[in-house]
């Protein structure tokens, strides 16, 4: 026999578990929506107006709630959870508006500022609000509620801080791109850079006056013609040199007056000729010993001149990289006095601010040779340099080198003017000013009787200043 069950209770009871549904699919729904990629998200605000079977709802799952638990304290713990995730949600939502401020910045939209300022004023006032009623206990929360809009809401404000995150990093990559695009062209042209070098350094080979060179056939100008084939090695280091220097940001006047504190310079880009001194007093040091060494005791000629034109004539046609990354010529001459010119030259300082790091040393130190295009350009002056020293010693005589005081009168005899024509020697009328040289930028040679001259830069000094005529070897 069937128990037949009243028709009102089953309808109240359908009418409850609609309602949970009801509930249960729109947390549901909240949830899906809010997590899909940003698309479709559902805006809800803590001022969303349900209507009167809404309420209904929210009343009954309340009243639901506070069965189960039995207590009042159980509503008053789900209202304070309810208040936390309501608390926490605003503080995301002002972490995104304040994301969303820095991103309006860079670049200025001053729409976008004023959007997220006021984005973090209303936060602020929501929060302060809550606040108020916490403190007052006028909190009228609805726990289920509460915590699903608190849910949407943060999701919300993640959402956005994860697309100006986005956006940040879009913009990164586009700068990064820049930079990469950038440096590809610096790597092409260095590239050409270096193609250039090389043709120039294959082109400017070994004089063809020189060639098949005799020691009876040997005269002054052969060494006079060396010379300026060596001179411009030298610029050619000195201005990648400087070219290095600008790219580390370096100072080049404070630099320049480092090397000659009281140089006075006509034309900013004479500042050149100081770092030009400073490369050629380094690299011509000792040139007037036999072993092109400074500590060795000075006695006359100890390699004999056939020996001397012989190393000349070997080394003559040959790449000093090429060369020098011979092992069975890490030892030689060459090499020691190439190893012991860069360590005197380019101080470990220097190195590090130029590169970043001493690598360049340290292969040197153990026996190798880099092949940076700033050592190319050393190797190649220190093999002139070197061929012009073997040059001067083949011919059997006395070798000197020497340089010009300060404020001495310019003389073509010992001489030579490396800055403008118009600033010869020549005193300027009715002014008690007039050129000296101000510091010697190639030392002059002296090879028995032969004077090669010195090139020396001129700057104006008043008269009482000058002082007579003096060289000093």
């Amino acid at each position: 026999m069937e128990t037949v069950r009243p028709k009102s209770a089953l309808s109240g009871k359908s009418k409850l578990a609609k309602t949970f549904q009801k509930v249960i699919n729109l947390r549901r729904a909240t949830k899906n929506m809010a997590s899909n990629n940003g698309i479709g998200i559902c805006i809800l605000t803590s001022q969303h107006k349900f209507g009167d079977e809404d309420s209904f709802c929210m009343k009954r799952s309340s009243n639901n709630h506070m069965e189960k638990h039995g207590d009042p304290r159980a509503r008053q713990r789900a209202v304070m959870e309810a208040l936390v995730a309501k608390l926490f949600a605003g503080i995301t939502s002002i972490k995104a508006a304040y994301a969303e401020l820095q991103m309006a910045q860079n670049p200025y939209n001053s729409e976008a500022i004023h959007a997220a300022d006021q984005a973090v004023v209303d936060e602020l006032k929501a929060i302060s609000e809550l606040k108020r009623s916490f403190f007052k206990k006028e909190l009228d929360l609805s726990p289920q509620v509460t915590i699903m809009l608190a849910e949407i809401q943060e999701q919300q404000s993640l959402m956005k801080t994860y697309g100006i995150t986005i956006k940040k990093l879009e913009a990164e990559v586009e700068k990064k791109e820049s930079e990469i695009s950038s440096l590809e062209k610096q790597l092409q042209e260095a590239l050409a850079f270096n193609k250039t070098i090389e043709k120039r350094l294959n082109a400017s080979g070994p004089i063809s006056i020189l060639d098949n060179l005799q020691l009876s056939a040997l005269n002054p100008s052969h060494f006079v013609q060396f010379l300026h084939y060596t001179l411009r090695s030298v610029r050619s280091f000195v201005k990648l040199m400087i070219k290095e220097m600008e790219s580390a940001i370096w100072d080049l006047d404070a630099a320049a007056k480092v090397i000659e504190p009281e140089a006075i310079f006509t034309k900013p880009s004479h500042k050149y000729f100081a770092f030009e001194s400073f490369v050629c007093k380094t690299m011509f040091e000792g040139f007037n010993f036999p072993n092109f060494s400074p500590n060795e005791c000075q006695s006359f000629n100890k390699i004999p001149p056939e020996q001397s034109l012989d190393e000349f004539k070997k080394l003559k046609s040959v790449n000093a990289k090429h060369f020098l990354s011979q092992k069975q010529n890490s030892s030689s001459s060459f090499a020691k006095f190439t190893r012991a010119k860069y360590f005197h030259l380019v101080h470990a300082k220097m190195e590090c601010s130029l590169f970043g790091n001493l690598n360049q040393r340290k292969l040197i130190n153990h026996g190798d040779f880099p092949d940076s295009i700033f050592f190319i350009y050393f190797g190649e002056m220190a093999r002139r340099v070197w061929l012009l020293h073997r040059l001067a010693f083949s011919f059997g005589q006395e070798v000197n080198i020497f340089e010009v005081r300060r404020n001495c009168r310019f003389s073509e005899v010992f001489m030579e003017n490396v800055s403008d024509d118009s600033m010869v020697s020549c005193e300027i009328p009715d002014s008690g000013v007039d050129f000296r040289v101000n510091f010697t930028v190639v030392p002059g040679f002296k090879i028995g009787k032969t004077v090669i001259q010195s090139q020396v830069y001129l700057s104006p000094v008043t008269a009482n200043t000058a002082a007579s005529p003096e060289l000093y070897i």
